[in-house]
């Protein structure tokens, strides 16, 4: 098993795990890490776990330090310096007429690399601003083009809402955000409504999403014919803020109403016909379950009246055959007495 720690760096909401190289660090402490681009600083938000080296693709990189009085203000001081350089690239980039929009700019912690983000909607060939700005600031210049969601994230601004977008604010990663989400929601999907800054659809739609789903599944589908406490009508709105659902009941031929329905009332009435219809089903069972137990008894009485019977006939035949055995005696000593005689 191996301690790792969780470190955030600027411009970038991701967190990124790296080993702890033995040092005791707390949530909040600056340090120093070696990262893909180079050395950088970056701040702890979780500590004390631990993962099994078997399940890692590749060694992780390792916390080099805790952060210095030092790199506190070395990194003061570059932060600076790429806030004036940034608008030097911006000029070069439109002096070369390119198609692209330069989104930060920041130097590594020993200040030997610049890395710029910028984002476009085509590929560009900025070969040419690489050797002028190289021969402008003296460094080695890093370009990563980034998407439009990104670009938002590193800027930050006000949503239509009127907050911090979340994107820069707490998400770490973007979700996926679907048209389907905004229609479950009951929402115009007209884009200027449902989209956020970077002209994608808003994050926050996939927020609440699974619990419109599941009031829908509660809910009658539009156009649908359903028995309320005012009648069989259709469905024609489904408010799932309120759950609540509009019905059209017709009065007569020509004409309707519209009637609003709690969900409850109309699952509750749903609930008392499947009470009526269960109870029905247990009056006819127990009805069933009593006609056989009256069956049982008279059975029961008819093989023991079947058996009396049996045995008063058997004792008929036997005082019968009593008399009859009598009776063949009596003759039988009659005839004999004769014979003496």
């Amino acid at each position: 098993m191996q301690r790792v720690v969780g470190i955030k760096f600027k411009n970038s909401g991701k967190i990124y795990t790296f080993s702890t190289n033995g040092l005791d660090l707390y949530i909040g402490d600056d340090v120093v890490v070696d990262s893909s681009v180079g050395l950088s600083l970056g701040k702890v938000v979780f500590n004390n776990r631990e993962i099994d080296e078997l399940e890692l693709s590749e060694p992780l990189k390792s916390v080099l330090r805790k952060a210095t009085e030092k790199d506190l203000k070395n990194y003061k001081e570059l932060e600076q310096k790429a806030e004036k350089d940034i608008v030097l690239v911006k000029g070069k980039v439109k002096e070369l007429g390119l198609e692209m929009k330069i989104v930060s700019a920041e130097y590594l912690l020993d200040g030997s690399k610049i890395v710029i983000e910028f984002s476009a909607e085509d590929r560009v060939d900025f070969r040419d601003l690489l050797k002028e700005l190289a021969a402008m600031l003296k460094v080695r210049i890093e370009l990563h083009q980034v998407g439009q969601r990104d670009e938002v994230k590193i800027k930050g601004g006000i949503g239509p809402c009127g907050e911090i977008c979340c994107c820069s604010r707490f998400l770490n990663d973007f979700e996926h955000v679907t048209v389907k989400m905004a229609k479950t929601q009951g929402l115009s999907l007209n884009p200027t409504k449902i989209s956020g800054l970077c002209g994608r659809l808003m994050c926050c739609l996939a927020y609440e999403n699974k619990g419109y789903e599941e009031i829908l599944r509660k809910m009658p589908k539009l156009n649908t014919m359903i028995n309320t406490p005012k009648g069989n009508g259709v469905v024609t709105y489904n408010d799932i803020l309120r759950e609540r659902v509009s019905v059209k009941i017709p009065n007569g031929e020509d004409s309707f109403t519209v009637y609003d329905f709690a969900l409850s009332e109309l699952n509750g009435e749903q609930k008392e016909q499947k009470v009526q219809q269960t109870h029905i089903e247990n009056e006819v069972k127990q009805q069933s379950a009593s006609e056989e137990t009256e069956k049982q008894p008279n059975e029961t009485q008819n093989s023991e009246n079947d058996k009396v019977t049996f045995f008063k006939d058997q004792q008929n035949n036997s005082s019968e055959h009593k008399k009859f055995n009598g009776h063949k005696r009596f003759n039988h000593n009659k005839n004999k007495m004769k014979k003496s005689k």
